[in-house]
């Protein structure tokens, strides 16, 4: 057994993910296999669930502001679009660090690098009279995620800014959301996972099936400790717990700061990590109304072209 696409495997076993633990359990499941070359066993599954930003038809942020229609009509040179001084930026799919991209790559990745870009240009265009983040989102990569939140939080403090949620915003979504003035979601929707996954492929058992044995030569008695070909040492179990811990620490408090009064890092650290429905997230702080995001659109241009 080999691992195919290592490039991958390498960017979602053993390093911390700000992923709702669904979403991770469908990756497992879906692609665990192909790039283990075996079958992948979940334990204690939470419930895979196969989530795509703008699936079924739905335009990559593009629900909002009729993105299709103005593309065909008015071309211009910004990273986002601009409706009426609104400038509406796409958080959505898998978040990702770095990324030579704006908006979302084919795959249905976002990358936090686009998005800085356009949070900074936004953030300094004198045409730009509001952000609107539109999210649909189950979350991706720590790196990045941190600074791309103060990004967000420091335009919120100049500018107004909504996240419209026409899904979801589970985990790095979230994190992010949670930095605008205001958040709104459908009745359907949902938020939170405010909190951090770790996975590790443990393939001792898979390979001694098969007869083949692996040998691992090291200088330096703790070198190459959490390798996918021998158990997990418990040093290393403790280690990547106390970051996950860390990490979740800082998502609280991240979330504290760009919610303020409305949920504090105590209130934001009590809800372990679950998603809630739209309902329950209005009631605990994690966001503050429900409502259609078309309609939600529309009242929050008609507010910042009020004076």
């Amino acid at each position: 057994m080999t691992f195919h696409h290592a490039h991958i495997a390498q960017r979602v076993f053993d390093t911390p993910l700000l992923y709702d633990a669904r979403k991770a359990e469908a990756f497992a499941i879906g692609l665990g296999g192909r790039i283990a070359g075996g079958t992948v066993a979940i334990a204690n599954p939470a419930g895979a669930v196969d989530h795509v930003a703008f699936s079924n038809g739905r335009p990559s942020a593009g629900r909002l502001g009729d993105r299709m229609g103005r593309i065909l009509t008015n071309r211009n040179q910004r990273p986002y679009d601009l409706v009426d001084g609104v400038a509406v930026i796409g958080i959505e799919g898998t978040l990702i660090h770095k990324g030579a991209f704006i908006g979302q790559s084919d795959s249905g990745d976002t990358s936090y690098q686009g998005l800085q870009t356009q949070i900074a240009m936004a953030r300094n265009d004198m045409g730009v009279k509001g952000v609107v983040f539109e999210v649909d989102s189950y979350g991706g990569e720590v790196s990045g995620a941190f600074e791309t939140a103060t990004m967000i939080r420091a335009l919120s403090k100049e500018k107004p800014t909504v996240a419209i949620l026409t899904d979801f915003a589970f985990s790095a979504g979230y994190l992010l959301a949670s930095q605008a003035r205001q958040i709104i979601l459908p009745e359907f929707g949902g938020a939170g996972s405010i909190g951090v996954i770790m996975m590790h492929a443990n393939f001792a058992a898979f390979y001694e099936k098969d007869g083949v044995a692996i040998t691992i030569i090291r200088s330096g008695k703790h070198k190459a400790e959490g390798n996918p070909f021998e158990d997990l040492p418990e040093r290393v179990v403790d280690r990547w717990q106390s970051t996950a811990d860390a990490m979740r620490d800082k998502f609280a408090e991240t979330v504290a700061l760009g919610r303020g009064r409305r949920l504090s890092k105590a209130q934001a650290l009590a809800t372990e990590a679950d998603p809630f429905d739209a309902a329950d997230s209005v009631k605990l702080g994690l966001a503050d109304a429900v409502g259609d995001p078309s309609t939600a659109f529309d009242a929050f241009i008609k507010e910042v072209n009020r004076s």
